[in-house]
């Protein structure tokens, strides 16, 4: 089977395209174009990061948060009234993550106008914010790109950085984010103290209306019964007929006495038996004023006295441990305040330390010639399983 030959003119064309392709497709050509246009790309970098790029001033502050420390075996300063929180510790996170928030953004908008700073037409396009009206949510996110907060765990020591246009701006936001993140460290602690220490005191004025209730249902009953106490009258009455018996007692040896050498009938014996039968009625009489099946005896007024004067303590101890707990209470409410210590304050920067334009110009020709060697192999390799 004979193949079809091309007229001339359209087979030396293509063959002419064919050699022409292969020396277009020939890695020493490929490299020289991958590499010219790396170099053009980190030039274009240079260029930027070294006269385009707009200055960007930073103002750093270190703080630290301690407590007030009253009662505790803490070690503490300042005369055991203040105590620093070593290490990383659930307020240092607390405070980190409220400096970082929409809340923090939006106080410091309010206060700087941080939209119209960041979004200024004056400053290179690639660092400024495109729209001063952008959605909060990307407002928030080009502010986290301008702000860091970082926690040393050893230490507890926070380091607040932020970065603005000038340096009266880049200080003002870094003094503004400490004085806040203090305001709402202790607002905070004030508000969970507030709501125990009024929780203590509403304990404390129902436990006093309780005790004085108590009180008032006692003296109530002291007046019913025309009795100041019944147990002394009990007492009372217990060594009335103690010493009634003992008169008895007496009384009976006497007629004993008389017996020996009297007879029953004689004045003696009969005036001594009028006596012991007097005794015995008043000993009768007495008895039943203490305890008597009847009914209304002071046995019976003790037993209600004695529940109701112990209703009365009861409703009084608990009216002194609530006091007591209320005290309790206001020590643990100083002992929460929290202070924003400044180890550094906020610093008016003189030297714009962003953008690190001869690393960043560095950094992209070095990334730029890494990218052109790494695709210059995938054609050599390419290249070479075809062949």
């Amino acid at each position: 089977m004979n193949t079809p030959r091309l007229p001339g003119t359209l087979g030396s064309a293509l063959a002419r395209w064919r050699a022409s392709a292969g020396r277009r497709l020939a890695p020493a050509r490929i490299q020289g174009t991958v590499f010219s246009v790396a170099l053009l790309f980190s030039l274009a970098a240079a260029v930027y990061w070294v006269v385009i790029a707009s200055d960007r001033y930073v103002s750093e502050a270190h703080v630290i948060i301690e407590r007030t420390n009253l009662g505790t075996g803490e070690p503490s300063t300042a005369f055991g009234f203040i105590a620093v929180v070593p290490g990383l510790t659930s307020d240092q996170m607390l405070l980190r993550d409220h400096l970082l928030s929409l809340d923090m953004l939006k106080a410091l908008d309010a206060k700087l106008d941080l939209r119209s700073h960041y979004s200024n037409w004056r400053r290179d396009p690639l660092s400024r914010m495109w729209f001063k009206d952008a959605p909060l949510e990307k407002f928030h996110a080009y502010f986290l790109g301008r702000v860091t907060v970082e926690v040393d765990e050893f230490t507890g020591i926070l380091s607040v950085r932020s970065q603005a246009y000038d340096p009266e701006t880049a200080r003002a936001i870094t003094a503004m984010m400490v004085e806040e993140g203090e305001r709402h460290m202790n607002a905070i602690a004030h508000a969970l103290a507030s709501e125990q220490v009024a929780f203590l005191e509403g304990q404390v004025s129902e436990m006093n209306e309780r005790a004085i209730a108590a009180r008032q249902k006692l003296l109530s009953f002291q007046n019913d019964k025309q009795l100041l106490s019944p147990t002394s009258t009990a007492q009372t009455l217990e060594s009335i007929i103690a010493k009634l018996e003992g008169e008895l007692s007496d009384l009976q040896t006497r007629r004993n006495g008389l017996l020996g050498y009297l007879m029953p009938d004689s004045p003696g014996v009969k005036e001594l038996d009028i006596q012991i039968a007097g005794t015995r009625k008043q000993i009768e009489r007495e008895r039943k004023r203490l305890a008597s099946p009847d009914g209304n005896t002071l046995n019976r007024t003790l037993e209600e006295y004695q529940g109701l004067e112990m209703q009365a303590q009861f409703a009084q101890d608990l009216y002194k441990s609530a006091l007591t707990a209320l005290e309790q209470g206001r020590v643990e409410a100083t002992r929460t305040l929290k202070k924003v210590s400044i180890l550094q304050s906020p610093n008016l920067p003189e030297y714009a330390l962003e953008p690190r334009r001869i690393y960043n110009s560095i950094v992209y020709l070095i990334v730029s010639l890494l990218l052109a060697g790494l695709v210059n192999l995938i054609v050599i390799i390419i290249r070479d399983h075809r062949d």
